[in-house]
């Protein structure tokens, strides 16, 4: 696949900390499917990786604090679909993280979306403090 003029390239939005904002980046993600004609399985798996990581920032990152900000950043390459979710919290250490499979972690009702994000994702990588995460989507199999 090549870009053409009429598909999205890249886009950067910016919301205020609050849950009703994802609705936002769910508009996003369909208009971003529905310009690179993503099969409905793979769009599932966009929506559901790239909105747990907004949450996990409005909630976990600016603890729902609406005068901070979540950003995200979509880009295009021929080969991939990528989404940069910042926030501005204090940051994490996603390696420290509890497997949410673990006996012991199942019933707990967070600690998935990480987790999730590795599973749906083609490439997740943490930066600044764990503040930042990519999420890579192939839009050509390897």
């Amino acid at each position: 696949m090549t870009l053409t003029e009429e598909m999205i390239r890249e886009q950067k939005i910016s919301i205020p900390s609050s849950s009703g904002n994802v609705v936002i980046v769910e508009k996003l993600i369909n208009d971003i499917c529905a310009s690179y004609q993503v099969s409905e399985d793979y769009y599932g798996n966009i929506l559901v990786a790239v909105t747990e990581a907004v949450n996990n920032a409005i909630h976990h990152g600016n603890k729902a604090d609406p005068n901070k900000i979540v950003d995200v950043e979509f880009k295009a390459s021929d080969k991939q679909l990528s989404f940069v979710i910042h926030d501005q919290g204090p940051g994490f250490d996603p390696t420290t993280l509890p497997d949410p499979t673990n006996p012991e972690n199942i019933e707990k009702p967070s600690g998935r979306g990480v987790f999730l994000m590795k599973h749906l994702a083609d490439k997740v990588e943490f930066s600044d403090e764990g503040r930042t995460v990519l999420l890579g989507f192939n839009i050509i199999p390897n």
